[in-house]
């Protein structure tokens, strides 16, 4: 079985244009509050915005020219929010991968 580090390297393999990281960041985090205003019984604007993320991803998918990556195995219904908070840690932070391995020689 993979390492969780592999699948975030697939993950990320598959997610390289920008407007599909962008659309992802804003769609994931819809997602997982939809859900959470879902279970508090909030079930309008939690569909609305489970079912708005949903859009927004499968959008990002067309314009990169890919699946979404859940099709190949639902470990990456976790990957996907990892793979966001990361983006965003090293959006804030000014870390990227490049970066990370020239420090790390």
């Amino acid at each position: 079985m993979p390492s969780f580090t592999r699948y975030m390297a697939q993950y990320d393999q598959e997610h390289t244009n920008a407007w599909n990281k962008v659309l992802h960041g804003v769609g994931i985090p819809m997602i997982l509050a939809g859900i959470v205003l879902l279970i508090l019984t909030f079930w309008r604007l939690g569909a609305t915005l489970f079912m708005g993320g949903w859009v927004l991803l499968f959008v990002g998918h067309r314009i990169e020219g890919n699946r979404p990556a859940f099709f190949q195995g639902v470990i990456y219904f976790l990957v996907g929010p990892v793979w966001i908070a990361k983006e965003i840690k090293d959006a804030i932070l000014g870390g990227s991968r490049e970066s990370h391995s020239t420090q790390n020689r």
